[in-house]
């Protein structure tokens, strides 16, 4: 079973996606491309795995944010009988923004 994530806010500077996670629920194997910050919205467990198949479990507290560096390699998946969910924040380099925009700038019409 596959975590659900929704796409919240996606800009130049950042992209905001709220994760659910149904008890069992999974990400799949993913790379982080940007560095982010995870928001928690419930408290629970987490299995994380590493691509070499090492599996850790992480306590995660409602409103405890933590940070991770780009090119993080891992799944989540919840560890806990009842859904798990938390905000996720990817930060963007500067590279990735279209000339001109500068960080706390919107587009025409955004």
């Amino acid at each position: 079973m596959r975590a659900v994530p929704t796409v919240q806010i996606d800009t130049a500077e950042l992209r905001v996606t709220e994760w659910r996670f149904a008890p069992g629920a999974a990400t799949g194997p993913h790379r982080h491309e940007y560095p982010y910050v995870v928001v928690p919205l419930t408290t629970g467990r987490l299995a994380v795995t590493a691509p070499d198949g090492t599996t850790v479990f992480s306590e995660l507290h409602t409103g405890r944010s933590y940070h991770r560096p780009a090119g993080v390699e891992h799944d989540v998946q919840n560890a806990n009988a009842f859904e798990f969910a938390f905000v996720e924040i990817e930060i963007k380099p500067a590279g990735d923004r279209p000339a001109g925009l500068t960080p706390g700038a919107t587009r025409p019409g955004g």
